[in-house]
């Protein structure tokens, strides 16, 4: 099991090292040339956007989430153990200097996170729960290549459904189980295993608006709780705020490292924390993206940016904060969650692990969720049969028990190196695809410069085959203003209304 361990650790490696890591580098900074920083220029627009009315039928159902709804599903995916396990790790390993690299990892993967999203959302396609689609759709319909599509979905199913959402469950119970201490009895990580799959069960039996409805709500209290959790440590500490942002510049160039890092590990580690943690350009947040009901693609585009920026700059900066202002001795610090509760605990004192221990349920939980809805998006891609759904819901619920009560080493290392083969093929594919993205970003912004709510149509890109969902002719609700030449071609139409 060790040798075994040992070789993924190596393989993942040399994985980012030789050809993800660059890949993400090249794609990000051409994503963002080309696109005249979108992912800074368009900030407004994010927020704006976020809080669209959802578009609806004739009947006036709501056609599917809202945009809101899926900003929620994808953030309950990204804000979970990477953010307090994660940067715990990539600080322990990398220094402060990780830290750096994780922020510019955000900026520059919000590009392509921008046009990972407007693709899902252009090719998407409609299923019972309103819509679906993400990077194996895109494939698909955008390349002409199904085979590129399954081959995405089964790393993807393999990557996020089970060996994410077993990582969850293992944080959580490894949380209960040190905020009780010695006197925890053995059986408590199957009693915690057992209670967090049946949870699991009841939500993922529901379909993707009971998935919707769950992460709502859990994803805001538990942002909430978890950044005041951290600003009371940083404001008991705020003298060392200023030494922190030093350490954190200053040794992300391998300068006075804590344990000498070299440059190339402080980045490595600083990169994948950082994608582990935010999944821009992963091709995990584009099948959340798909689900929501819009107007123009774009505006999931930009949404999804947003929750790039959430994920890194608020809730693992908070993370960062509260290490680096509590532990004065990184050296010998510990890796991962336990790294972050001690922190808090020596600076808030013991009650901070129980409250830490809740906020760490609701951040893995919810991450369990949005995991579990990327994997059925992708299972009903490859084949929609009911039975083959019913089967993968009965196998993410076992292995989030599974996960519960094993060690989480080789899993970890596992999923690294499947995280990077999922990276590689995804930024491919929106490489060969963005020319399509950049047409959509320039019909967007010509609409909103003209004053006008966003709409877009597939006979504004006559062009582009594969298009399912955005008929000519909009069944929708609510007036809308509309750019000439959409007001020419619906001449013919009775009533046209938002959506």
């Amino acid at each position: 099991m060790d040798e075994l361990n040992a070789w993924l650790l190596t393989w993942g490696d040399n994985l980012w090292t030789w050809a993800v890591l660059p890949v993400v580098i090249v794609l990000g900074l051409y994503f963002t040339v080309r696109s005249g920083v979108v992912q800074f220029r368009l900030i407004p627009e994010m927020f704006r956007t976020l809080t669209d009315k959802t578009p609806r039928t004739t009947d006036g159902k709501p056609q599917s989430v809202s945009a809101f709804q899926a900003f929620t599903i994808s953030a309950a995916s990204r804000v979970g153990v990477g953010n307090i396990a994660g940067v715990g790790t990539a600080i322990a390993i990398g220094g402060p200097g990780a830290v750096f690299w994780m922020w510019l990892m955000a900026f520059v993967g919000g590009a392509s996170s921008f046009i990972e999203s407007s693709l899902a959302q252009l090719f998407k396609i409609r299923d019972k729960d309103g819509f679906r689609g993400g990077p194996a759709y895109y494939m698909e319909r955008g390349l002409k290549a199904r085979w590129l599509g399954i081959w995405f979905a089964i790393i993807l199913i393999i990557c996020f459904p089970f060996a994410f959402s077993s990582l969850q469950a293992n944080t959580i119970s490894a949380t209960v189980v040190a905020t009780i201490g010695d006197s925890a009895p053995g059986w408590l990580p199957w009693a915690i295993g057992i209670a967090v799959a049946v949870l699991t069960g009841l939500v993922v039996f529901g379909g993707v608006r009971r998935i919707a409805s769950v992460t709502q709500l859990l994803v805001p209290i538990m942002a909430l709780a978890y950044l005041l959790l951290g600003l009371a440590v940083v404001a008991i500490h705020i003298d060392q705020l200023p030494s922190v942002f030093a350490q954190i510049f200053t040794e992300a160039w391998g300068l006075q490292g804590v344990f000498g890092a070299a440059l190339g590990q402080i980045i490595m580690t600083g990169v994948k924390r950082g994608m582990f943690s935010n999944e821009a350009g992963l091709g995990s947040a584009p099948n959340a993206g798909a689900s929501a009901a819009v107007t123009h693609p774009v505006k999931q585009g930009l949404v999804q940016t947003l929750g790039v920026y959430f994920d890194t700059f608020l809730v693992c900066s908070i993370t960062a904060f509260i290490i680096l202002v509590s532990v004065p001795d990184l050296e010998n610090a510990e890796r991962g969650i336990s790294l972050t509760q001690g922190a808090l605990v020596s600076t808030l004192g013991d009650w901070s692990s129980i409250a830490l221990s809740i906020i760490i349920f609701m951040l893995a939980f919810s991450s369990i969720i949005g995991n579990y809805y990327y994997g059925q998006s992708n299972i009903e891609f490859i084949n929609p049969n009911p039975m083959l759904l019913t089967g993968y819901r009965a196998l993410v619920v076992l292995a989030v028990l599974a996960g519960s009560v094993v060690g989480a080493d080789l899993v970890w290392n596992f999923a690294d190196g499947v995280m990077g083969l999922m990276a590689l093929t995804n930024l491919i594919a929106i490489g060969l695809l963005s020319g399509i993205a950049f047409r959509l970003l320039k019909d967007y912004t010509e609409q909103r410069r003209a004053g006008l709510n966003p709409v877009f149509t597939r006979d504004r890109m006559p062009d582009v085959t594969g298009i399912e969902v955005w008929e000519d002719s909009l069944s929708v609700t609510g007036p809308i203003d509309l750019p000439t030449k959409q007001r020419a071609d619906a001449k013919h139409r009775d009533h046209l209304h938002e959506g």
